[in-house]
């Protein structure tokens, strides 16, 4: 095993040993190196890596938090491979958003059907949990947002759909976190999103299937747009800054 590999066991076990709860905050950095006896670029090393792995996420000078702990069954081999696939290549994201759309339409169309009181009592919680979130950070917002969709599959009294939700969003976690997250710093994406999930959750509680089943495709249309357009402005930024300047350009001339 990796030193890497090992410090990582050891912030696994500190979280579980300290019983922390997802939304919870690690120890500052300094603190933390100090405690495991450890160098701090080795730890932010570490703490990275359960970033990406969806264990952790991070606010810009704000330390590492926990996030919703995914549960035990999607480590179950249906899972797994898809995780390798995702972590060596990004597209596959993409594969995942298309199956969404098809699930999410499925979810939603049975929860309008099938939906108790208790149901939609939560639906309405994890919306109002959303709408809080908008003065908050967007990393909360996100992790709102997952919820409000699992208790839409929850609501469906599928226990396949259910669990293949569940599969989806581990993946996305760790896939697509950042561009998740950066979908709630923009107003007038917030906006959107906040007009869809509430026409999803209105067609859910009114009973309409049809409407519901839109409702979720809709959405899910605009979702897999926007985390397009924010890769390629992503990927368009970066090549811009790999252009030569023009200094550099004059004195190579210059030199010829």
């Amino acid at each position: 095993m990796t030193a890497s590999g090992s410090l990582i066991d050891r912030l696994r076990t500190l979280i579980a040993d300290r019983q922390l709860q997802a939304g919870a905050r690690l120890p500052a950095e300094r603190k933390l190196a100090d405690e495991l006896a450890v160098s701090r670029s080795s730890l932010r090393e570490a703490l990275k890596k359960l970033v990406g792995e969806g264990v952790l996420f991070s606010r810009h000078g704000g330390g590492y938090y926990l996030c919703e702990a995914p549960p035990p069954w999607s480590e179950q081999r249906i899972v797994q491979p898809l995780k390798a696939l995702v972590a060596d290549d990004p597209d596959y994201r993409n594969d995942i958003l298309e199956a969404r759309h098809a699930i999410e339409a499925s979810t939603a169309w049975y929860a309008a059907l099938r939906a108790t009181d208790a149901d939609k009592e939560k639906l309405q919680s994890c919306f109002d949990a959303i709408q809080q979130q908008e003065s908050l950070s967007p990393e909360m917002a996100t992790q709102a947002d997952v919820r409000f969709h699992l208790a839409i599959a929850e609501a469906s009294h599928n226990v396949v759909l259910l669990q293949t939700m569940r599969g989806f969003f581990d993946l996305l976690q760790s896939s697509v976190a950042h561009s998740r997250q950066r979908m709630y710093t923009v107003p007038t994406i917030f906006a959107h999103l906040t007009e869809q999930h509430e026409e999803l959750l209105l067609a859910i509680l009114a009973g309409d299937a049809e409407r519901a089943s839109q409702a979720a495709k809709s959405h899910l249309g605009f979702v897999q747009t926007t985390l397009k357009t924010l890769h390629e402005n992503e990927a368009r930024q970066q090549r811009s800054t790999r252009l030569p300047d023009d200094d550099t350009d004059v004195t190579r001339e210059e030199n010829r």
